[in-house]
């Protein structure tokens, strides 16, 4: 009697370590899948219904490459992970904080969709807005928007007007955004392909520019000019 509770413990045992070992499997499978998500789109901004392309957008891993009309000599690099943002000048081989130049960098990221505002807000903080306070998403419902299951984010701060969101769960990334000022910026033809990590990648040879180091330089020049009574000022 006592071996065959042995046995049925035995087969029991190993049964609950395989079921254990595919549920590990799954939710690694499904970690790896967001991660390794990969997609382009079209970015179309609307106002008063008239739409206006916005740029191109491409993103691998986490990591986003923005490119703008406004700025054709260069495109945008953004790494929520680190958090950071760049805009890079491949002419000139060099690359610079994107602070806020454009504000793609801080809405077009990758997010929880169940809880997206410690990355947009750690992504404001990057372009310098970190005195906006704590942010506040509030969930608005759920919209299927181009056969897309969307979850609405209401988002908001303690010193502003917020937006409004509506995330991709799959994708885990805004699929619309709605500004204090009745901009639509929107996703549109989006393909789901592999993009090439080159795109992604800032080239060792390519050095930083920092504005305020050269702005230092140049008042150390015979270029800079003082503000009149400045001199007289620091010597009495």
């Amino acid at each position: 009697m006592s071996d065959m509770i042995k046995d049925e413990t035995s087969v029991r045992l190993r049964k609950t370590s395989w079921f254990l070992l595919v549920l590990a499997c799954l939710s690694v499978s499904s970690a790896v899948a967001a991660q390794a998500q990969q997609f382009s789109a079209d970015i179309v901004t609307r106002h008063d219904n008239a739409p206006a392309p916005a740029g191109r957008l491409s993103v691998l891993d986490g990591q986003v490459r923005i490119e703008t009309p406004e700025v054709p000599d260069g495109f945008f690099l953004v790494d929520p992970a680190k958090p950071s943002a760049y805009f890079v000048r491949p002419a000139a081989r060099i690359y610079m904080d994107a602070r806020q130049s454009s504000r793609l960098t801080r809405l077009l990221v990758p997010v929880d969709p169940d809880a997206p505002c410690p990355q947009w807000q750690a992504m404001a903080r990057v372009a310098g807005l970190a005195s906006e306070g704590e942010w506040r998403c509030e969930r608005a419902g759920e919209e299927t928007i181009d056969g897309r299951n969307t979850v609405a984010f209401r988002v908001s701060w303690e010193a502003g007007v917020g937006y409004l969101g509506w995330i991709d769960r799959e994708r885990r990334f805004p699929l619309r955004i709605k500004t204090d000022d009745g901009t639509l910026i929107g996703l549109e033809r989006i393909k789901d392909a592999p993009q090439p990590a080159s795109s992604f990648e800032l080239p060792a040879s390519y050095g930083k520019f920092n504005p305020e180091a050269l702005i230092e330089q140049i008042k150390q020049s015979d270029v800079w000019v003082s503000r009149p009574g400045a001199a007289e000022a620091s010597h009495p």
